[in-house]
């Protein structure tokens, strides 16, 4: 009866040993709330002085996979995707990225994330050679490993043409590009994309789109938003739904589309949401 305890005792260590392993990033109970200018009060139609943007909100992105946050616009994703890349602080809770703290380990954590935003562009005055090699050396990067990862990343996204473009001259799918790229010039395991093809035509959101794929090959780690559904349905394993700030569904995307599409089950969702608030 002992050896038969110590076998269940070994399994469930062995088992969480593992479940642990394969969980790149664990949020937990993230709260965010921002104080509101007259301006903004007047333009959200409110009185309040301050607005809750993320609201207890929790979530795991295991190793490997490609996971979703989807919301409308307004519903925390942003401000989600900033907390996790430490450039905000939660005003409660915690995320761990392999372990490292967000709120403790700040340093550890932007070292091992690569992280694109639409609110971060790159200085038009700048060309796209100048700023990969400004946050090579931001990264700590070799010269001969910068230049592998610059003609890699430039060749892939067809950026060696116009490297001594200034980025005003620029389109805007190329701006996206050259952005992507140096988010990932350091090679970083696990990926934080905002919005990654919002704005874009349809040829350059194709190629953004086939790359996350070839990133999840390559075994990296993605967490994106988008309010793009066809998106979600195409590339992600697992989605999470945010409403208000909070996590309103989660699960893999094929069960949650089992019996209608993503854009059905959101408004469905959505609907029942805010009926309960009547």
């Amino acid at each position: 009866m002992e050896n038969a305890e110590n076998a269940g005792s070994l399994q469930d260590e062995i088992f969480t040993e593992q479940s642990t392993e394969q969980i790149a990033l664990r949020a937990e109970n993230l709260r965010k709330t921002f104080r509101l200018s007259a301006k903004q009060r007047k333009s959200e139609k409110t009185a309040a002085k301050e607005k809750v943007a993320v609201d207890g909100l929790s979530f795991t992105v295991k190793k490997g996979e490609i996971y979703g946050l989807l919301g409308p616009n307004g519903a925390g994703k942003t401000t989600t995707l900033r907390m996790l890349a430490t450039l905000i602080k939660p005003d409660e809770g915690d995320a761990f990225l392999n372990g490292h703290s967000i709120v403790r380990e700040a340093d550890k954590v932007r070292n091992e994330i690569g992280f694109l935003t639409s609110e971060l562009k790159p200085d038009d005055f700048f060309t796209p050679s100048y700023l990969f090699d400004f946050f090579s050396e931001l990264h700590g990067m070799s010269e001969q490993r910068k230049n592998e990862r610059k003609a890699l990343l430039f060749s892939r996204f067809g950026i060696d043409r116009f490297s001594e473009t200034k980025i005003s001259d620029l389109s805007t799918g190329m701006k996206q590009k050259v952005s992507i790229a140096i988010s990932l010039v350091h090679d970083p395991d696990f990926v934080i994309f905002d919005e990654p093809t919002n704005g874009l035509d349809v040829l350059t959101a194709k190629t953004v789109t086939d790359f996350l794929l070839e990133l999840k090959e390559q075994g990296k780690t993605v967490l994106l938003s988008t309010h793009i559904f066809s998106l979600v349905e195409k590339i992600c394993d697992r989605a999470g739904i945010i409403v208000d700030g909070k996590m309103a569904k989660e699960g893999y995307v094929k069960e949650l589309t089992a019996e209608k599409n993503l854009e059905d089950v959101f408004f469905d969702l959505y609907a029942a949401l805010k009926g309960e608030e009547k």
